[in-house]
Formats: structure tokens, sequence, C-alpha cells
């Protein structure tokens, strides 16, 4: 499982014209589901990602996770994190988990951010989707559990 999160101020994702979910201070975190992924993948990385410490303290160091600065999450479904782009110009995304099972684990990974106390919202699995992020840094961190 691989995420790419990005602290923001605030974001928003819309499908269908309509906007699916928004948040202010917090996390963007695209989710990409590969082969082999389980639901002890989507705890750990659910975990990690609630108790990062990639928000500023009063001093302005790293000090402060999500769960600490009471922010909240944008989750959007993201395939195209399992992409492998090393041979020819078209990434080959075989190692992304079918869409049964990579939408399930997307759905208990929400499900195991709000059992954190963390407010989540989440874009449209499978959507094409649009993705407004007000960066907040820029913080991007890449984070995989296997």
């Amino acid at each position: 499982m691989k995420a790419v999160i990005q602290r923001c101020r605030h974001a928003k994702v819309t499908a269908d014209n309509e906007i699916a979910g928004e948040i202010g201070e917090g996390l963007v975190i695209f989710l990409g589901v590969a082969q082999g992924d389980d639901e002890n993948c989507a705890r750990r990385l659910a975990e990690k990602i609630a108790k990062l410490r990639i928000f500023n303290d009063e001093a302005g160091k790293f000090n402060l996770s999500l769960i600490d600065v009471q922010g909240e999450a944008l989750v959007i479904s993201n395939f195209t994190l399992c992409g492998d782009a090393r041979k020819g110009n078209r990434p080959n995304f075989m190692t992304s988990a079918a869409p049964e099972l990579a939408n399930q684990l997307y759905e208990s990974f929400v499900t195991l951010l709000e059992q954190q106390n963390i407010t989540v919202a989440s874009g449209v699995f499978g959507a094409d989707m649009t993705v407004d992020v007000s960066n907040s840094g820029p913080v991007t961190l890449i984070l995989e559990m296997t």
C-alpha cells in the first residue's frame, strides 16, 4: 500500500461536477492499493499517518501529528501510485490490486483513520476526479507499507 501525503491548509475533491469531499487544515492522502496488500497494511499505514509528526509546534519544529493539531484528512483512491514506468514510456499497472480488493482496503483505511478521532472526507473510488489542494509548507511525503 502506497500513500503520497501532502500537508494542506484546505483541500477538496470534485467528481461529476459535485464536491465529494472537502477539508480544512490537515492532510491530503493519495492512496494506492497493490496486489498482496491486506487489512494489516491498511491499519499500519493509517496509524503511521495519524501519528506522523509533520506539523509545526510553537517553535516551528515538526513535533505535532495530525491527531495533535486536530487536523482533517482527505483520502483519494489513486491506483496510478502502483504504476511502474521503469521500462518504456507507458506505465504498467500490473501490480495494482483488483478493483474489488482495492475498494475494500480503501474503505478500511478511511475507517481506520476515523477510529483515531480524525475527521475524514474522501473521493469517489474509481471516478475521474479533480483535486484542489492548498499545500502548506509544502510538505509532501511518500509512505509505503507492505
